[in-house]
């Protein structure tokens, strides 16, 4: 899954929104889902508004590990 990073103020835990969005059956319109992540980021290198991709950490977990954080953060992000 890929989102954004919110915050970065734990010690190698990021929090990270992640947005899906889908067209509403009834009302045919699209409508905009965002849920939060928590996952582990060893190195402590996500910065906030940073676009990074995470994953679960094993198959049955409900552990989220950082995969890929992006090269540049967006500074004036607005989240």
């Amino acid at each position: 899954m890929q989102g954004v990073v919110v915050n970065d103020l734990g010690e190698k835990t990021v929090v990270v929104k992640v947005e899906r969005r889908f067209t509403d059956p009834v009302m045919k319109k699209t409508v905009r889902r965002m849920t939060t992540y928590r996952a582990h980021d060893a190195a402590n290198a996500a910065r906030i508004g940073q676009t990074v991709r995470i994953e679960k950490t094993t198959s049955d977990s409900r552990t989220w590990e950082l995969v890929d954080d992006g090269d540049e953060a967006v500074p004036g992000v607005r989240i």
